[in-house]
């Protein structure tokens, strides 16, 4: 009884403590990087069959924007990122901006992007394996990682609330006034 005892407490404690290392490692928002941090290099497909690797964009500054058709809160900015953003800055070759679709077709991104009205490339993340190398696989979107010409982290943002996104574009704009 007291063996049986004894290694339940010590099978408790090893998950207790195991899930607290685990906490350690997530930021806030459910984020698993954080300002400061280097961006996780990726490849994704675009929707025009293109490629976008991260570590190519070295020099530039990288907007990042985790989206899906399903949800609410994207649709709601991306008219707002497209406007204040993506046309201030598309021409402009130390800018670049990119929409990552988590785990949607082709198909269904390019009807969501027809139907939001957005121009800006997207990335085809089909498994979530992307996202999940930012924020927690199972964690909520929008999401939008600012990335400097270093490819360091300096800001993220986190659903669309007006003045963290008016700070998100001036945030832009100074970086680019650099």
């Amino acid at each position: 009884m007291k063996k049986t005892f004894l290694s339940i407490l010590l099978i408790s404690l090893f998950f207790v403590m195991n899930s607290a290392y685990a906490q350690d490692k997530v930021y806030e928002n459910e984020y698993l990087v954080k300002v400061g941090d280097m961006a996780p290099d990726f490849t994704l497909e675009l929707t025009d069959g293109s490629t976008f690797t991260l570590s190519e964009q070295r020099g530039k500054v990288v907007m990042l924007q985790f989206t899906a058709g399903w949800c609410g809160v994207c649709r709601k900015e991306m008219p707002f990122i497209e406007r204040d953003i993506w046309l201030r800055h598309k021409d402009n070759k130390d800018f670049v901006l990119v929409g990552i679709d988590r785990e949607e077709t082709k198909e269904e991104i390019e009807a969501f992007v027809k139907k939001v009205g957005t121009t800006y490339p997207i990335a085809m993340d089909v498994n979530a394996d992307v996202f999940a190398s930012y924020a927690l696989r199972n964690s909520g979107i929008t999401r939008n990682i600012l990335i400097d010409r270093d490819g360091r982290i300096v800001m993220l943002t986190r659903l669309y609330k007006e003045d963290e996104f008016a700070s998100l574009v001036e945030r832009i704009d100074s970086m680019l006034a650099e």
